[in-house]
């Protein structure tokens, strides 16, 4: 499959659009200058071009498969590892103090993006290396530190996440896997855990896996969780990959897509693995991983959209039929609206999570409270809403192609088969939204009022120039406010039934608002065409899920079992 980076769309999106140039004027990433960025984006872009997009149709027809216990990956995959990290692909935003890049998230987020597009698979084991090296940088001891994050910053050694046990899903305080203490400051730890994406692969030198369990003496539920770092081969005193570990991967799931990503059901019977924080603390220590990995899943969702768009626009100025002055199927207005509204919602989810990863940097460089909430506020949008537009682009790419959308020889069907999982692991979307009107309006709502206060300012001040576009998107803040101010008042059960559209209705003004910021540093070019067709025909649609996020409960909880079995 064809991929070209959309370097245009970050460039604008840097400069003019999430007020990067914030970052770079910090200390920390005073280094990560324009001409650096351009420079990094432009090379990861073509990799991801030449190197990764003939992977993605090789991953759906050649899926990986476990022989004699080992894992076989798709053709052409470990060639595409190599070129990820020996690129310096996997650890851009890593600490240089044991060899990463040390470069903005932002970065790093819109080279994951590109990998998406391009190969979603594939680009899932860096993702996962990526999390765990974050994790390990702030919990793991410095003797865990010297001996994995070089190895995993390299990409010689892979990470895992083991989260996910048959009976415990989202209630992870459900998990039986147990860690029993060796007497060596080792532990031994027992148990299966499924839905491992990459637990194991036949291109790095060793798998280290991230694993939840349970001390003798952990209480019931997430408060009594630890976590272990559990490698598939034990490093000897040189730190290479000595002997075999304890574990296996009993099989492989047969899934509805990724089938270049081998998602292992996996086996440890008395594994030697190593604490990370501190004992009864695994959670917090997880979620330093997941955190970061819910915008990148929320990144997949949004390259696997960039992907079907392209897929689909090459396939209506190509496919002849009916007569309109294109000669071609984009030349019908019914074509041409699908095809704005799949390039307008992806920049539109695009924006969001680079403001997102923006909030993170500008966080981690100054410590400032303020930009943490709204990295924290941002997060479950990025997620939910990057991936529920990888959906619902791949799925109007399918029907762009009419009947041959479903045929799988055209490849659009796959970006739908590929993306759909995205919407459950890392948090369901469910879970987001819940975690949006719940955990992250504690703060009685001020860091989303502040994001309103700044979306209506800058719609004020676009008055004299797009005056009609940004009298939508200030009416649109206010109807926003409005809601969240009304479902403050509510109690959590009451949120929780209309959480969901809350979520959407959010996403859709905070696209009105990053598209009116494009349409003003590109008036009368392409963008600002785009930002009108975004803001007249998408946008109104907050209202709708704006009411429906202030039902009362009752209207849902109130239909019994009974009720919904009749």
């Amino acid at each position: 499959m064809s991929y070209r980076a959309p370097l245009n769309d970050y460039s604008l999106l840097l400069n003019h659009v999430t007020g990067f140039a914030q970052v770079t004027q910090t200390e920390r990433f005073s280094e990560a200058t324009p001409d650096v960025v351009d420079a990094i984006l432009s090379e990861a872009g073509k990799m991801c071009e030449e190197v990764l997009a003939p992977l993605n149709r090789k991953g759906d027809t050649d899926p990986a498969r476990l022989e004699n216990g080992v894992v076989r990956t798709s053709e052409g995959f470990a060639e595409g590892y190599k070129a990820i990290a020996e690129g310096g692909w996997v650890a851009i935003a890593a600490d240089p103090a044991h060899g990463g890049m040390g470069l903005p998230m932002t970065v790093t987020t819109a080279v994951n993006e590109m990998m998406s597009a391009a190969c979603l698979s594939l680009q899932l084991n860096p993702l996962m290396t990526q999390g765990q090296i974050e994790a390990l940088e702030h919990h793991a001891s410095d003797t865990i530190k010297d001996i994995y994050l070089p190895k995993l910053i390299t990409g010689e050694w892979s990470g895992t996440m083991n989260l996910t046990e048959p009976q415990a899903g989202s209630d992870v305080g459900a998990l039986t896997t147990k860690a029993e203490p060796n007497g060596d400051g080792t532990y031994a730890i027992t148990g299966q855990k499924i839905y491992i994406s990459w637990g194991d692969n036949d291109f790095t030198q060793n798998v280290c896996h991230l694993v939840l369990a349970r001390l003798p003496d952990g209480v019931p539920g997430t408060k009594g969780i630890s976590l272990f770092l559990v490698p598939k081969r034990i490093p000897d005193e040189t730190g290479a990959p000595g002997v075999a570990n304890s574990l296996k991967v009993v099989s492989l799931e047969h899934k509805m897509g990724l089938h270049g990503s081998p998602t292992c059901v996996m086996q440890y019977d008395g594994a030697t693995g190593w604490l990370i924080g501190h004992e009864h603390d695994g959670m917090r220590a997880m979620f330093t991983m997941m955190n970061n990995a819910r915008l990148g899943v929320g990144g997949q969702g949004i390259g696997v959209a960039e992907g079907a768009y392209q897929h689909a626009l090459a396939y209506a100025q190509d496919r002849k039929q009916g007569k309109n002055p294109e000669g071609t199927i984009i030349g019908h207005a019914n074509v041409r609206r699908k095809l704005a509204t799949m390039k307008a919602e992806t920049f539109a989810a695009r924006a969001i999570a680079m403001d997102n990863a923006v909030a993170i940097d500008m966080a981690n460089a100054t410590g400032d409270p303020d930009w943490k909430a709204r990295a924290a506020l941002l997060t479950p949008i990025s997620k939910a809403f990057g991936t529920e537009t990888g959906i619902k682009v791949a799925d109007i790419g399918v029907q762009v192609h009419g009947g041959m959308g479903y045929i799988e020889e055209t490849g659009a069907a796959q970006y739908l088969r590929d993306v759909r999982v995205t919407a459950i692991y890392e948090g369901t979307n469910g879970i987001q939204a819940m975690d949006l009107v719940g955990r992250k309006l504690m703060d009685g709502g001020e860091a989303a009022f502040r994001i309103f206060d700044e979306i209506e300012s800058f719609a004020e001040h676009a008055r004299g120039t797009e005056s009609d576009l940004a009298e939508k998107v200030w009416q649109a803040s206010e109807t926003l406010r409005e809601a969240t101010e009304a479902l403050l008042k509510r109690d959590l059960a009451d949120r929780f039934v209309g959480a969901m559209p809350y979520l959407r209705g959010f996403a859709r003004v905070l696209g009105g608002y990053y598209h009116l910021k494009a349409a003003l540093a590109e008036p009368g070019g392409a963008h600002a065409r785009l930002a009108r067709f975004y803001i007249d025909a998408v946008l109104p649609e907050h209202a709708g899920l704006l009411a429906q996020s202030l039902v009362a409960s009752d209207t849902v909880m109130g239909l019994s079992v009974d009720d919904l079995a009749a």
